[in-house]
């Protein structure tokens, strides 16, 4: 829900060109990729608390504790996640 939620930010600011709303990309993408949306959960919330504030981004940063709170790996190229304890693909 993070990165839906990243998407349709960026998109409105222009920062992210899409061919259509954030939304009916999101589900084009998850469709193709076969993948499930995730959402925010209390647990993460509260893994977030307990990370090292070695990253502003707040995408990020909930994307990290829910990959630890739920026993995930993270894929991303993003080095900034190597910071914190998550298995990291990519």
């Amino acid at each position: 829900m993070a990165s839906v939620w990243e998407m349709q930010i960026k998109h409105a600011l222009g920062k992210l060109p899409l061919a259509q709303s954030a939304d009916e990309s999101a589900h084009k993408y998850i469709h193709a990729l076969e993948a499930e949306l995730l959402p925010i959960s209390i647990d993460d919330i509260a893994a977030l608390y307990l990370l090292p504030f070695v990253h502003r981004d707040p995408f990020d940063r909930i994307l990290a504790a829910q990959a630890i709170s739920q026993s995930l790996t993270l894929v991303s190229p993003d080095a900034v996640f190597s910071q914190y304890p998550v298995k990291r693909l990519w």
